[in-house]
């Protein structure tokens, strides 16, 4: 099982320290380092400019949200970054949710698996480079025939070549369906609230994608790369504080993380067994009762969304979310020392 270095997306302010953690990752043999984006700061860019002291570690976006650009807009920030780094971009996106599509984005959220399916294929024919890009799909149609258009539209080829003409496409999914299709017609799954205790929910799901004809993986060369917090603790006392402290943003995904009729990440944890908890979550989240609600989270929750104990229990920990399936752990640092003692205990 690879590490991954997850940076996430920022706060109110850039954060500080960023260009030593990667190069700490770097130097501890990491596989890759991974950038978010929410309705802030974006996931190419910070790649690019951190990622420009690296000449090793793999460059993921955990994850582009599709909405955000066209789907050859995102091909060309990928082979563009690609390029820069010889080849070693990741490209993982996801759908996000209507609130921040339609709120933020000004665009429509419906179908969101055949969308998927149309950024896929762009973005495919865009690296491949065989022919001049079309699509007859309804949500992103090349040429563009529909309102307003002036009938001059032309399908094109990139200029640049593409340095890789298969650049890894890692979707972030979370229901039974979008699963299956990530299954299908994607390299690797992001997960989100992976555990190894609900992994078994989701076998039968990306079973049903690696069984369709034509999907491009099967589970033995498919990737599932898995975020969580890792920490080193010395003991029951110091890990309750830990697990205490996460509780905050545990609810504000279980509770405040989209509309109450539309919170993709709350039906996560209703599928993990959680439904009355994540109910009241919502509830007092929604109304303004954000301790109330990350006190009601219980610590064997987050024990299990993390990695969090001795450097025996992480050991156990570990070796449990990789028999599992996983091939990428993310894992987020606050220091290059937290960086370098994982790495080592883990070799």
């Amino acid at each position: 099982m690879k590490l991954g270095l997850q940076l996430g997306y920022w706060g109110a302010q850039p954060p500080h320290g960023v260009g030593e953690l990667v190069a700490a990752a770097e130097d501890a043999g990491f596989d890759a380092v991974f950038t978010a984006e929410a309705w802030g700061s974006d996931a190419f860019t910070p790649l690019a400019w951190w990622g420009r002291e690296t000449s090793r570690i793999r460059l993921g976006t955990s994850i582009v949200q599709m909405s955000g650009r066209t789907p050859t807009s995102i091909a060309m920030h990928a082979l563009t970054l690609d390029h820069l780094s010889g080849g070693r971009v990741i490209l993982g996106m996801g759908v996000s949710g209507p609130q921040v599509v339609e709120g933020w984005y000004g665009q429509p959220f419906a179908k969101p698996l055949a969308r998927t399916r149309e950024v896929v294929d762009v973005i495919r024919q865009v690296l491949a480079r065989e022919a001049p890009v079309t699509n007859d799909g309804p949500h992103h149609p090349m040429p563009y025939a529909g309102p307003g258009a002036v009938g001059l539209g032309k399908p094109l080829k990139s200029i640049v070549h593409p340095l890789r003409a298969d650049i890894p496409v890692w979707l972030g999914a979370e229901g039974p369906k979008n699963v299956a299709q990530t299954a299908e017609i994607a390299d690797g799954w992001i997960p989100i609230f992976y555990t190894p205790k609900s992994a078994g929910m989701y076998r039968p799901w990306l079973d049903e994608g690696f069984a369709r004809p034509g999907a491009r993986r099967t589970r033995e060369d498919f990737e599932i790369a898995a975020t969580c917090h890792l920490q080193i603790v010395s003991g029951a006392e110091e890990k309750q504080q830990v697990l205490d402290g996460m509780k905050p943003v545990v609810a504000l995904y279980m509770g405040g993380m989209g509309a109450q009729e539309a919170n993709f990440h709350n039906q996560v944890f209703v599928r993990m067994g959680y439904a009355d908890l994540a109910a009241e979550v919502q509830r007092l989240y929604l109304g303004g009762e954000k301790d109330r609600a990350a006190a009601l989270v219980p610590d064997e929750l987050v024990d299990d969304m993390h990695i969090v104990g001795t450097e025996g229990e992480v050991r156990e920990k570990v070796a449990a979310w990789e028999e599992t399936g996983v091939t990428t752990l993310m894992l987020s640092f606050r220091s290059p020392e937290d960086v370098r003692r994982v790495a080592e205990l883990l070799a």
